[in-house]
């Protein structure tokens, strides 16, 4: 699928010598919750790099910090594709101690957006390379630490499910209260119409 790559992430891409990395957004809601120990703290979106240490990344219009998780971080799935055909990511997030663990299992993460970025070291521009929405998680529990995979599906699998709606004043009214539209939906389902002969 095409897609706009900032002039300077082209020039760089175009280099002999070259330092990719990707970025990843878990959009997860603001709340305020307690660890293990009762201590309270906020949550909200996570970002991470697959380089070291805080890295300013402009994003959606603003500059967000992202954590450096090196290694720990694998991505899985990324594959072009020419047509609209909806793809899904694998996320892994390696080496994750128990206390994180417990925080990660009570996060509301699913139907949640995440968006994934490319770039290189030698210029702050990236160009997002996926977007979607996170569906599953899996933890693979090794003793002192875990690891936590998710998955993600592209935005285009809502092409493939239905919207849900009914024909019916009563879910017409949940998303515009007051329409009308739909309120003589019941009476007319056994209604007799004489059409091109006598009604008697």
């Amino acid at each position: 699928m095409s897609r706009d790559i900032p002039a300077a992430l082209l020039n760089a891409l175009s280099g002999s010598e070259i330092e990719p990395f990707y970025a990843v957004e878990f959009m997860f809601d603001p709340r305020t919750t307690t660890d293990v120990n009762g201590n309270a703290f906020t949550v909200g979106p996570f970002r991470l790099w697959t380089g070291l240490g805080e890295r300013i990344i402009e994003v959606q219009g603003a500059d967000q910090t992202f954590t450096g998780a090196g290694a720990l971080l694998g991505i899985g799935g990324v594959d072009e594709v020419t047509d609209l055909s909806a793809k899904t990511l694998s996320i892994t997030l390696s080496g994750i101690y128990s206390d994180i663990l417990s925080i990660a299992l009570q996060e509301p993460y699913q139907r949640r957006q995440f968006r994934l970025y490319f770039g290189e070291k030698g210029v702050g521009d990236v160009v997002q390379v996926f977007t979607g929405k996170m569906n599953k998680m899996t933890i693979q529990d090794s003793g002192e630490t875990s690891d936590i995979q998710m998955s993600v599906e592209s935005n285009l699998l809502e092409l493939e499910r239905s919207s849900g709606w009914r024909y019916t004043d009563e879910n017409h009214q949940s998303r515009y209260s007051g329409d009308t539209f739909f309120s003589y939906v019941q009476t007319i389902q056994d209604q007799q119409v004489a059409w091109g002969r006598d009604s008697g």
